[in-house]
């Protein structure tokens, strides 16, 4: 039928060992990269190197909050919010009926009340705010709501050292009257010639 052809039977030789080597590094792969799913919530905008308090959607306080870091409202507030030196966000499904005080407000949510802010304040396109704003910059994007009056401040300029004044300029001094004049003492020997 078929010619089959036989290979002769080879002799079993078992494997030597190998000396050992240094292990071999796996080979880099570089990992399967995934879309970033995109998200309609707004950025949280923390401040890298800095603290921030966070009042979630479930928290409701009634009273005085004062805060000492960034403060993150998404939940329900009423009465005085203060954060003289810090960055105060309220989130899109933050409710503030507040007197607001702080270095910049972001608004992205509903706020009744009159708010200040010593640098900044932006009213985001969902946001609505009614009340009176007090401020040195805004930003009130298209969409936004707001109801109330606005009233732009310079920022206080940073207070330095006085600034010593000079003496008086060298056209007062040479019409200065000769009479006027003091002696300069030197200590240079005097030479009798």
């Amino acid at each position: 039928m078929w010619n089959k052809k036989e290979d002769p039977p080879r002799p079993y030789n078992p494997p030597s060992p190998v000396p050992s080597q240094a292990p071999v590094a796996p080979s880099y792969q570089e990992p399967k990269k995934e879309a970033t799913p995109v998200s309609s919530m707004p950025p949280r905008m923390e401040p890298e190197g800095r603290g921030s308090a966070t009042i979630g959607k479930a928290v409701k306080i009634v009273g005085q909050i004062f805060s000492k870091e960034d403060l993150y409202v998404d939940g329900d507030v009423e009465g005085t919010v203060e954060a003289l030196e810090h960055k105060l966000i309220i989130g899109p499904h933050g409710t503030v009926h507040a007197t607001v005080k702080a270095r910049e407000v972001v608004a992205q949510g509903t706020v009744q009340g009159n708010v200040e802010a010593t640098d900044k304040i932006e009213i985001r396109k969902d946001a609505r705010l009614v009340g009176d704003i007090r401020t040195a910059r805004i930003i009130i994007e298209d969409g936004a709501y707001f109801k109330g009056s606005i009233d732009i401040v310079k920022p206080e300029p940073v207070k330095s050292a006085p600034k010593p004044q000079p003496a008086a300029p060298a056209a007062a001094q040479a019409a200065a009257p000769v009479s006027q004049a003091t002696p300069v003492a030197t200590n240079a020997p005097h030479h009798k010639s």
